[in-house]
């Protein structure tokens, strides 16, 4: 089976096929210098302050701005008296365009080599878990025998890092259960997450060993925004889910950690063994664990450090 093409709406569709228009002229190089125009103008909102950044005159990078609505045939911009802001359009290209200019910076340092040496860059998608530990040491180790190779990471829910192996701009993940990797090598990690829930400290539920699904009705929750996280909950809380008071959805626990220190609610979540200031964590009951694993791409063709590192994840089991 083939490789899914990713799934676009029409507009970002045709914008797509604008930009391959465009490299098919075979101006490539110079394309990319616009997008990282665009990128500029796009974060500065400010044509002046944007071209004093890029070192090129504000009539010059005007220009090179219009022309790119020209070629792409949509507004960019909404252009005003002393700032400008993205139209729809804008945005979508801001994204595809830092996608874009990722994946080429990733490409150039998979073919830089130094005196036979491996070099290059290993990037890796990340959900928050203690079993970062095992993959912290498996690169401290590499580095020791591969010091030229450097580590991009990303932190992100299963997602995120999925949507990013799929454009390759990642080449492995490491993944918290559930998650469908049926397209996917992978391998599992031994060991397991313990769920439970961060609470004030001055809370009852701070006062107990574990919490129960009956514990929590009254407590407004804070919980992953993953649907199969989500559905993982429903089955631990059971018939009493639909009665649970949920607050807000997260997917970093340092933030859902600021968020239950502000009286927003309790965020259900892992034990990190992290101690956070007038917090505390109590686990669930039923004792409820998740597993991880670090998965890459089935028949995927790697860059050498990337295929180096991966063969060395695999002989540490």
């Amino acid at each position: 089976m083939g490789a899914q093409r990713p799934c676009y709406n029409s507009r970002e569709a045709a914008i797509i096929a604008r930009l391959l228009k465009i490299w098919q002229k075979g101006a490539g190089f110079m394309e990319l210098r616009v997008l990282k125009y665009f990128l500029m103008v796009a974060r500065e909102e400010n044509i002046t302050k944007a071209a004093s950044l890029l070192h090129v005159t504000q009539p010059t990078l005007s220009r090179q701005m219009m022309q790119l609505e020209d070629e792409l045939g949509v507004k960019l911009f909404h252009r005003g008296k002393y700032h400008i802001t993205l139209t729809d359009d804008g945005m979508l290209l801001k994204r595809r365009a830092q996608e874009i200019i990722e994946l080429t910076d990733k490409t150039v340092k998979e073919f830089s080599r130094e005196n036979g040496e491996l070099t290059g860059e290993i990037a890796i998608g990340c959900a928050e878990t203690k079993n970062m530990t095992f993959l912290s040491r498996r690169m401290a180790d590499f580095r020791r025998e591969h010091p030229l190779v450097q580590f991009y990471m990303y932190s992100a829910i299963a997602d995120d890092i999925k949507e990013r192996i799929e454009k390759g701009i990642l080449d492995m993940g490491l993944f918290m259960e559930p998650v469908d990797i049926g397209k996917y090598e992978f391998i599992r990690l031994p060991d397991k997450e313990q769920w439970g829930i961060l609470v004030r400290a001055d809370s009852p539920l701070a006062q107990k060993d574990v919490v129960t699904p009956q514990d929590l009705l009254n407590t407004p929750l804070l919980i992953g925004r993953r649907e199969l996280v989500q559905n993982e909950l429903a089955n631990w809380f059971g018939d009493v889910y639909d009665k649970a008071d949920i607050a807000a959805h997260y997917n970093l626990i340092l933030n859902a950690a600021n968020m239950v220190k502000n009286g927003v609610g309790a965020a259900i979540g892992f034990d990190f063994d992290i101690s956070y200031d007038a917090l505390k964590f109590v686990p669930l009951w039923p004792t409820l664990e998740t597993g991880a694993v670090i998965a890459w791409k089935k028949n995927q063709i790697f860059s050498p450090a990337a295929a180096a590192f991966i063969q060395s994840v695999k002989d540490s089991f």
